[in-house]
């Protein structure tokens, strides 16, 4: 298992910081949800995703991923329309919280 928050939820953002060291051989819950409370403490106004891994096929591979912590107010999206070439219309989603607070001066 492994503990990973962010505060930009974008679909396409894969990549989520990782809170502390991956729980290895994990046989006690308790362990879990401390660190899940921790991270949730820590972080209130970010989303908060747990991972589950297996590597009984030799390989480690997720196997189970759910977001366990949104914060209260969330700003969503936008659709932004651009025209291209010829009568090309091209569409992108756009984060109000990055909008907000463009990158480099989340962190």
């Amino acid at each position: 298992m492994n503990v990973e928050w962010t505060d930009d939820p974008h679909p396409r953002n894969s990549y989520w910081e990782l809170w502390g060291l991956p729980l290895f051989d994990i046989k006690d819950s308790g362990s879990v949800m401390y660190e899940l409370n921790e991270a949730r403490k820590a972080c209130p106004n970010g989303y908060i995703r747990m991972n589950a891994f297996d590597a009984s096929y030799g390989v480690e591979s997720c196997v189970m991923s759910f977001i366990a912590s949104r914060p209260s107010n969330e700003p969503g999206f936008y659709l932004d329309r651009t025209d291209g070439p010829g009568r090309q219309i091209i569409y992108s989603i756009k984060s109000y919280s990055v909008q907000a607070n463009p990158e480099g001066s989340r962190y």
